[in-house]
């Protein structure tokens, strides 16, 4: 689903909406639309595992059950993991910072360690990409909290030499604009001339509260759930253990250059 823009996702997600029957409020007006507010939203050409959004309906209904009617509505490579009601303050802000994996076929471990220390050296690394709004210069260094520089080994036939590339993990602050992973990129090759000879496949890992200090990110959904005594008794005691699988996992301490 990496080239399924975000307008995409929305009218699937619509689209499921009314074949699970799920009672969504709309808003009032000439043109009424769905209650649906989407936060944070990946940019095309890159994957996501940690996608959130935050839905009103106009009568109550279990959680869990929401969940697994809209689940069963959407199309393969899109599942909805977990649906919480909302208890805490608004989703938006505790959507704080997202970790990235970018894969960069071709580009050594050494060569991307150099061009990473070089960025992290610099104190600005501007860029410039076309926005709605027009082409926009911002500064990509100040979003960036850390940089983890690793390497893998891809897949090559019976007989072949398999080759090593390397790997990014990043941890990007949301700013407006927002700093995206190709942006970070495009600093690099700005500061380290790092081009990578194909197209890197960048992958969103987690997003929510940013812990500063260890470059940690937190579950956002935390706020929502019951608590544990809540929990001990009645019906979500049943999906407390579906629920702590299937979320998506906060992200450890990097480690690495900052």
């Amino acid at each position: 689903m990496r080239f399924a823009s975000h307008r995409d996702i929305a009218r699937v997600l619509e689209r499921a909406l009314r074949r699970a029957d799920v009672p969504v409020a709309f808003s009032a007006g000439f043109s009424p639309h769905p209650k649906v507010s989407y936060t944070g939203a990946a940019p095309t050409g890159v994957a996501s595992e940690a996608e959130y959004l935050e839905l009103t309906l106009a009568e109550r209904r279990s959680p869990e059950q929401v969940g697994t009617d809209i689940d069963a509505a959407m199309p393969d490579g899109i599942d909805i993991i977990e649906v919480v009601e909302a208890r805490g303050p608004g989703l938006a802000d505790r959507l704080q910072a997202s970790q990235w994996l970018v894969e960069l076929p071709g580009v050594g471990h050494d060569e991307a360690a150099e061009a990473v220390a070089a960025f992290l050296a610099a104190e600005s690394v501007e860029v410039e990409r076309l926005t709605k709004k027009g082409r926009r210069r911002f500064d990509t260094r100040q979003a960036v909290v850390r940089v983890d520089v690793g390497d893998a080994t891809d897949g090559r036939a019976p007989g072949e030499q398999p080759a090593t590339y390397a790997i990014l993990r990043l941890v990007v602050r949301h700013t407006t604009p927002a700093v995206r992973p190709d942006d970070v990129l495009t600093g690099l090759r700005h500061v380290a001339d790092l081009a990578p000879p194909s197209s890197p496949m960048m992958t969103r890992l987690a997003q929510g509260p940013l812990d500063e200090t260890t470059g940690a990110i937190a579950d956002p959904l935390t706020a929502d759930r019951p608590t544990a005594h809540e929990m001990s008794t009645g019906p979500a005691a049943n999906h407390a253990d579906e629920r702590s699988e299937n979320a998506p996992r906060p992200s450890s301490p990097m480690t690495g250059p900052r």
